[in-house]
């Protein structure tokens, strides 16, 4: 099982390395090798994705990632940023399909942004089209690109588009996934103004006649934003495009308590797949040991569940993390009152205890 190891920049390098401790304590046979990539590939090789990552990346059977990106950067042309090597990755290696849970711990009820009522017990996925939509339509308008901005233009635009085979495949995996759990579907759209969606919409609509055990509904994006401040247990499965999806899963992630707790995973069709956590490199709290792992920890989970078909080793994870939080350690990001607050390090060798005491009694 070859791993590309990718921490990145900012939190990322923090943050991956407790993961990867987790990971040597499982007795699994792992290959593990790790790159440069987004802005320390940059300042390294001139290039966010240089060659030998992808290549590294291509030959992987999952690649574990950070973070990328760093105001410093900002002021390169957009090619040239950190955040075009996640995007370079998706393209290269097919990855289609985003997966992005929303759990809501027992524990973690009160750290929330809403009543304890509203989340207890939430568990929703969503389930985002990574390739397609407005973030690779054809850029963007007419300009002259001085450090990556618009100097005296008088116009930009983003294409959005998506083809038929498209929107297929994420429907037929989204309605699988749905089969498999509680048989409800969400597809959310913006098909009363956008032409895009209303093609979304009807494919979506044609592929669910072929499961007629999964209940599925069509929602505006405008109102699932609401329905998920609103009333969330509502929802089970969610798929969505690239842009909608990007917003609506960072939406979700604050019912959990905190974004730092929020795992992905973005597979292609032979089930390889790069995992992350769904918050960004935060460079204003870099260094500082504070960041939360637990979100890689859950990534690295679902690596070992969707492309390594390690589950019972997720599981030991995942239960690893129920432990800890029941423990009362807290980062930051999620301490309240009466809890104990924990750093980056302390959390992740907090997960590596209670992997290892679930070994002894097994």
């Amino acid at each position: 099982m070859k791993i590309a190891i990718l921490p990145g920049d900012g939190i990322g390098t923090e943050i991956v390395a407790e993961a990867v401790k987790v990971l040597n304590v499982l007795d699994l046979k792992f290959e593990m090798e790790t790159a440069l990539v987004g802005g320390a590939a940059y300042e390294a090789h001139g290039h966010p994705l240089p060659e030998s990552t992808l290549k590294l990346a291509k030959e992987a059977d999952a690649v574990l990632f950070g973070a990328v990106g760093d105001w410093k950067y900002d002021t390169l042309d957009r090619p040239l940023r950190p955040e075009q090597a996640i995007l370079g990755l998706r393209r290269h290696l097919g990855l289609f399909a985003n997966f992005r849970p929303a759990i809501c711990y027992e524990q973690l009820t009160h750290a929330s942004s809403l009543k304890p009522e509203l989340v207890a017990g939430l568990d929703i996925l969503i389930i985002r089209e990574l390739t397609g939509d407005v973030y690779f339509g054809q850029p963007r308008g007419r300009r002259t690109a001085v450090d990556g901005h618009f100097p005296g233009a008088e116009e930009a635009f983003d294409t959005m588009r998506y083809s038929r085979p498209e929107v297929e495949r994420i429907a037929h995996v989204a309605f699988q996934t749905a089969r498999k759990r509680n048989k409800r579907l969400t597809s959310v759209d913006k098909s009363n103004v956008l032409e895009t969606f209303q093609f979304w919409k009807d494919i979506v609509t044609e592929v669910g006649k072929h499961y007629p055990d999964v209940a599925l509904d069509h929602m505006y994006v405008d109102n699932a934003a609401m329905q998920l401040v609103k009333a969330p247990k509502k929802f089970d499965v969610i798929v969505t495009g690239n842009l909608f999806g990007d917003i609506l899963s960072d939406e979700a992630a604050m019912l959990t308590g905190s974004i730092g707790m929020l795992p992905s995973a973005s597979l292609n069709a032979g089930n390889q797949g790069l995992y992350e956590p769904s918050h960004g490199s935060a460079p204003d709290i870099a260094g500082k040991g504070i960041a939360n792992p637990l979100a890689t920890i859950l990534s690295a989970a679902m690596m070992l569940r969707y492309s390594l078909n390690q589950a019972q080793a997720a599981d030991r994870i995942e239960s690893a993390v129920k432990a800890v939080l029941a423990q009362g350690l807290r980062t930051v990001d999620i301490h309240c009152d009466g809890n104990t607050k924990v750093g980056t390090r302390q959390m992740g060798d907090a997960v590596v205890t209670a992997i290892t005491k679930t070994t002894i009694k097994s």
